[in-house]
């Protein structure tokens, strides 16, 4: 099954996952309404032990994770539960599906970390990552 973590995958592995707005969602999810649910049920979810955030940055209309999965719950019913919580709760339209990449190594992690972090700076949203205000990095 799409987005199952396959057997042989260590439990508490890191997964690079983006979540995208649907193209006609005609608000971002950097507005203050929006943007600060979305950061209290990412910190609900790391307190319940539904997954572990290491980095999470909101853009307009994506967002970058770093996220390792409880083992006891599929990586897929945790993202979609927590879209649809947020469709309803918050009206935010999502596109189906989602990406995932599982990070395979330290430098690997420290390379998606840059990366997710210099998200805001490439799109000319804030000149240096620490200025940007939609990020949780634990």
């Amino acid at each position: 099954m799409y987005h199952e973590i396959p057997s042989w995958v260590e439990n508490g592995s890191i997964f690079h996952i983006r979540i995208r707005c649907h193209h006609y969602y005609k608000y971002s999810l950097t507005d203050q309404s929006i943007g600060d649910p979305l950061f209290k049920s990412v910190k609900s979810y790391q307190r319940n032990k539904i997954w572990h955030c290491r980095l999470i940055v909101l853009m307009s209309d994506h967002l970058h994770a770093l996220l390792s999965f409880n083992p006891t719950r599929s990586m897929s019913i945790v993202i979609g539960e927590w879209k649809k919580y947020h469709r309803r709760v918050n009206g935010i339209k999502w596109q189906d599906n989602y990406f995932d990449h599982r990070i395979r190594n330290y430098k690997e992690l420290e390379f998606k970390s840059t990366y997710i972090r210099h998200n805001p700076v490439v799109k000319g949203l804030c000149a240096k990552p620490e200025l940007w205000p939609w990020i949780l990095d634990y």
